[in-house]
């Protein structure tokens, strides 16, 4: 990997994280407010507040952080699979430490949002985005804005 690339990567990191912190707060801004004034079971709390975290973070890195050109409804549908792992287990696991164990709702709320982290950049990293990366105009200009005119000559 070059020195570019490496700076790149790192770049797509950073913004990962940012996204990703804007999406927690939306996700743990909304399961405070159905968890304290709704009144729902914490599991469904935790289920609503997730998708919405999982839309806003989605629409942003796809065009910010990963530059993606490809198909929408086909990278949507991978972020789908993904979820349809991820949520039913962590859903389960939010339900039986908070109920069964009596953990903080809001301790394990913020172990589920860790562990989508970690997992949830590999994924979109390399199988939802992966083949499409910085197919974008914007990632394009970026990317001939970078280049040595006295190269191409």
């Amino acid at each position: 990997m070059t020195g570019n690339n490496k700076r790149k990567e790192a770049l797509r990191a950073v913004k990962f994280v940012f996204f990703s912190i804007s999406a927690g707060l939306i996700e743990i801004v909304s399961f405070t407010l159905l968890n304290e004034f709704v009144k729902w079971p914490h599991w469904l709390c935790y289920l609503i507040a997730l998708v919405l975290s999982v839309l806003w973070n989605f629409t942003l890195n796809r065009k910010f952080t990963f530059h993606s050109a490809g198909n929408v409804p086909v990278a949507m549908l991978k972020v789908a699979a993904f979820y349809a792992v991820f949520t039913p287990a962590t859903t389960l696991l939010e339900h039986f430490l908070t109920e069964q164990c009596g953990w903080n709702e809001y301790l394990v709320t913020g172990m589920n949002m860790a562990l989508n982290f970690v997992t949830e950049y590999l994924y979109d990293r390399f199988i939802v985005f992966g083949k499409t990366l910085d197919t974008d105009r914007s990632a394009k200009k970026e990317e001939n804005a970078g280049q040595d005119p006295d190269k191409n000559e």
